[in-house]
């Protein structure tokens, strides 16, 4: 498999799709809440975790997830975003995947907006200086809510900073590519989440996303940030078997 992936749990099918300022160990408590329920997937993307980063011709995060997914005979699933994993989750729902979509703070078919176009430049400025460290702080300081401890800063770190390692290290760098979807076209049951302390930009595609897909609610958290499954854990904890 192109990707490395674990399972635990028997029932119903529900996959964790990380933000791409992570790794699939952002998920490690909802993992641990959610397999006495339901059959728990978690991957990390290419160039993340335990994945390496290379390609034989152009991929595309939902291309990687799908073929999971067909290989261990899951044809829909629950599908759970954070981030950038949100979008990867609505392209797995637009060829059919989901049954139902949880998306945290996810990103959209929006247009950066200058606070996202800052955050990134700035990023990129420290990992042009070789400052890897740097750039992972930067994750941490600018997408972790108030209410996020000292581990949770710790875990984004370190998955962030080696995500940077894996992906500088790459001679030649894969050539990454994104599906088309219409927000419109997904028909399935979707809630979306807003942190009341994200970027703007997440805040206005959280939005956006619920006033488009057609069978979405919003669900506004003003105490998180970014990620909240690692700021408040035991409270998305509850939020997904709730919903699921």
């Amino acid at each position: 498999m192109t990707i490395w992936y674990d399972e635990r749990g028997a029932g119903e099918p529900v996959v964790l799709l990380h933000s791409t300022a992570a790794d699939s160990g952002m998920w490690d408590a909802q993992e641990e809440a959610l397999a006495d329920r339901f059959r728990v997937i978690k991957v990390d993307f290419r160039g993340y975790g335990r994945s390496p980063y290379r390609s034989d011709g152009p991929y595309s995060d939902a291309g990687d997830v799908a073929k999971v997914l067909a290989a261990i005979g899951v044809s829909r699933a629950a599908l759970v975003g954070s981030s950038g994993g949100g979008r990867v989750a609505l392209e797995l729902a637009a060829a059919g995947l989901a049954g139902r979509l949880v998306l945290l703070n996810p990103l959209s078919t929006l247009e950066p907006t200058p606070d996202l176009r800052a955050y990134w430049q700035e990023e990129n400025r420290l990992l042009e200086e070789g400052d890897v460290r740097g750039a992972a702080e930067l994750n941490a300081r600018t997408l972790l809510g108030p209410d996020a401890g000292q581990e949770a800063w710790d875990k984004v770190v370190a998955m962030q900073r080696h995500a940077f390692e894996v992906q500088l290290a790459a001679d030649p760098e894969p050539e990454q590519v994104e599906g088309e979807f219409s927000p419109a076209g997904i028909e399935v049951p979707a809630l979306v989440v807003a942190g009341g302390h994200d970027l703007p930009y997440f805040r206005d595609s959280a939005r956006h996303l619920a006033a488009e897909l057609p069978q979405a609610r919003l669900l506004e958290l003003e105490w998180a940030g970014h990620l909240p499954a690692l700021e408040r854990p035991e409270e998305i904890n509850a939020l997904l078997l709730d919903y699921l």
